[in-house]
């Protein structure tokens, strides 16, 4: 069975793993698609993401789908055969955060492919995969694998959102026009905003934003651009730089709303702290999602314009192709690996 392994920086690798066995509570998923998301390339890349450093080998991929094998003990759900999307995050249900509803900042989740805790929690990018029953979410009928393998990226986004508070007839900033940030611009003109203002320096990746939706893009850079408003209502900070943040900062009225989505360097980053103080600014983090995964099956089941954010499709004997190609924005927005049948 084939699964794609990170070993250490730049050590990324095809490997013959074992067939799982679904244990009590599990259900084993025959993954199709899984989508190459910006943490994976950190790993690849640097051996970790934020605070999060690779120690021991480590299946990748958080972002997958695929058809239900069987169930172990005590478990059930979906029938086999029904395509599912798989909801990667397992949080404990006890701490102060699950029981206040934030189970998104559970101090002791379990995340797929994820290097925060030793021994790391493996991820979904191999042929078959064991997890818990309940993170299985059947597809509705018309809604195929290769647009589902949005769902994680898009329930980020859509967690962004919910965390700007209402933007209903508002105009939104968003820095940064990747796959999250554009998947932002879509969220944003589903909860109904009445602008949505992108910047990027890639021309390409602005084409993407504007297929989601935005309805300004500025090409950070380019003197010929449109520039950027002299102010917004709220801003959505995609991008993970710090210059991202600043331009969001002096971009947003006064007593407006910034959320940092964009997962920012180790480390200490500067920022404009005293326009927070002087204009009143909320600065609000997001960090992944929770019940927004259902929403987002939901909206990617009745939105075919979805499809056009996903920029190539690759097999998994190709994986190193895969994440060069996921990591060149200038060529792609979203790219997954193809596991076969």
């Amino acid at each position: 069975m084939r699964g794609c392994v990170i070993h250490g920086v730049d050590d990324l690798r095809v490997d013959e793993l074992p067939e799982p066995v679904a244990g009590p509570g599990q259900a084993v998923v025959a993954v199709r698609y899984g989508g190459v998301c910006g943490s994976d390339l950190h790993y690849w890349r640097h051996g970790g993401v934020g605070d999060f450093l690779l120690r021991e080998p480590m299946v990748l991929g958080h972002e997958v789908v695929g058809t239900v094998v069987a169930y172990g003990e005590g478990a059930d759900g979906p029938a086999p055969g029904t395509p599912v999307a798989v909801h990667p995050a397992t949080p404990c249900g006890a701490c102060p955060e699950c029981l206040d509803g934030r189970a998104n900042v559970c101090r002791d989740t379990r995340y797929l492919g994820s290097a925060a805790r030793t021994p790391h929690v493996q991820g979904g990018f191999a042929a078959r995969i064991a997890v818990p029953a309940g993170q299985l979410r059947a597809l509705p009928a018309g809604l195929g694998l290769r647009r589902a393998a949005l769902a994680e990226p898009l329930s980020v986004a859509l967690h962004a959102v919910r965390r700007a508070g209402p933007v209903e007839g508002k105009h939104v900033l968003v820095t940064g026009a990747g796959p999250i940030g554009s998947l932002v611009v879509a969220a944003l003109r589903a909860a109904g905003a009445a602008a949505v203002t992108v910047t990027d320096l890639l021309p390409k990746a602005l084409e993407f934003a504007a297929a989601a939706g935005a309805t300004t893009l500025v090409p950070v850079g380019d003197p010929a651009g449109p520039g950027l408003p002299d102010e917004v209502d709220t801003a959505v900070e995609a991008s993970g730089s710090a210059a991202g943040l600043d331009t969001c900062l002096r971009s947003v009225r006064r007593g407006g709303a910034v959320v940092q989505l964009g997962m920012l360097p180790p480390g200490m980053s500067p920022f404009a702290g005293n326009l927070v103080v002087s204009r009143e600014i909320e600065l609000r983090g997001a960090l992944r999602f929770d019940v927004e995964f259902d929403a987002a099956i939901e909206l990617l089941a009745r939105d075919d314009s979805f499809d056009s954010l996903v920029s190539a499709v690759v097999p998994v004997e190709r994986a190193a192709e895969a994440f060069a190609l996921a990591a060149d924005r200038s060529q792609s927005c979203k790219v997954l690996l193809d596991f076969g049948g």
